[in-house]
């Protein structure tokens, strides 16, 4: 009876029942798509928008600053608890339960958040439930046509944009931020799902370093803050900060991220935006053309203008550069995360944004 009542007098280790009961409500979600949908758009809703007002009060990423303190902090607390253990004479096996235990809960606190602020949102209706789009098998002719498309698209809006040696870029960062906030706060209109009201994207000031893992964009669902990589090649800055702000609204499956992300971008007035959404599709387009057909592959680029040719190259050989066992290694988590949250197809649940964009596209 003391043994029990000794360890269980320490208040903390009720902390450790987060862990089973963010289990259930996976399970339940995972169950009950209805469950998880209820839970997105009347829970999660609110909850991400009260926190993103709170995090937008700061000019700087709040999630980079986290992250950037986290090791050193967890290094500083697990070399501070074994020097205590070392001096303690008397309870040693005490003051390390104690040490122990301070770190379980910290991951409880830390797995229950992520469920509750934004897990459960792996498990909803799809976009293409939800608003009536069909996806069905399409054939390499049809594929073909919506890169065609897609190149077409973007070679007029690209003729006019501004350019540095041959490569466009941004007329600002700043615009485009605006300019990406306003446009996913307008699909509310045609998407009610897709909610208004959020902050605009923040800037990694350790965006080189980023680029080492080439992960473009973060959505971090303890601050509710959607983060971007700016140090990558200008055109695709305005399709990631909408692809990280559809995480910020409930929309945890990569896919629909992107696809989110292109009715946005296209949708826009202005031109940067439209243009970084009609590359995002291509690029996933032509890379789904290129595994059914590499002929059909070679063909859309005659429909490519020089300059849209030469933004991808420019886009190709940037990326280049960061091929490194850093980003294989954060690939392969990222794999695992996606994975991990029902995502079965891992990274590779990246295309199918182009069903949904076929699907569209017939729609």
């Amino acid at each position: 009876m003391k043994a029990l009542k000794s360890i269980f007098g320490y208040k903390r280790l009720f902390i450790v029942l987060l862990v089973p009961i963010a289990f259930v409500l996976v399970l339940l979600a995972k169950n009950n798509s209805a469950f998880a949908e209820w839970y997105t758009v009347n829970i999660y809703h609110y909850i991400s928008q009260f926190w993103n007002f709170l995090s937008s009060l700061l000019p700087f990423s709040l999630a980079e600053i986290i992250v950037i303190m986290l090791i050193p902090f967890v290094l500083a607390y697990i070399v501070i608890s074994v020097i205590k253990v070392i001096r303690e004479k008397k309870n040693k096996g005490k003051t390390a339960y104690k040490a122990f235990l301070n770190i379980v809960c910290a991951i409880s606190i830390i797995f229950f958040l992520f469920i509750t602020n934004f897990g459960i949102c792996y498990y909803r209706n799809t976009f293409a439930e939800t608003n009536g789009i069909e996806i069905r098998k399409s054939t390499v002719d049809e594929l073909y046509s919506l890169c065609i498309d897609l190149a077409q698209n973007a070679s007029k809006v690209r003729e006019n944009l501004s350019e540095k040696d041959g490569i466009m870029t941004l007329t600002s960062l700043d615009v485009a931020k605006t300019e990406t906030q306003k446009a996913m706060n307008s699909l509310y209109e045609k998407y009610p799902t897709v909610f208004g009201g959020y902050s605009a994207t923040k800037s990694i000031m350790l965006s080189e370093l980023m680029s080492y893992t080439q992960i473009t964009g973060v959505f971090f669902p303890f601050t509710f803050e959607a983060n971007v990589n700016i140090a990558v090649p200008d055109f695709s800055i305005p399709s990631t900060m909408c692809h990280e702000l559809s995480h910020l609204r409930g929309f945890a499956r990569e896919d629909e991220a992107n696809f989110i992300a292109y009715l946005a971008c296209i949708n826009s007035d202005n031109a940067e935006v439209q243009y970084s959404g009609y590359m995002l599709a291509l690029i996933h387009s032509i890379n789904a053309l290129y595994d059914s057909d590499q002929e059909k592959y070679q063909e859309v680029f005659s429909y490519l203008s020089n300059k849209a040719k030469t933004d991808l190259d420019a886009n190709n050989e940037y990326w280049s550069k960061y091929e490194t066992p850093v980003a294989e290694a954060a690939s392969s988590i990222n794999n695992s995360y996606l994975k991990a949250n029902s995502q079965d197809d891992g990274t590779k649940s990246y295309g199918r944004m182009v069903d949904l964009l076929l699907a569209y596209s017939r729609k």
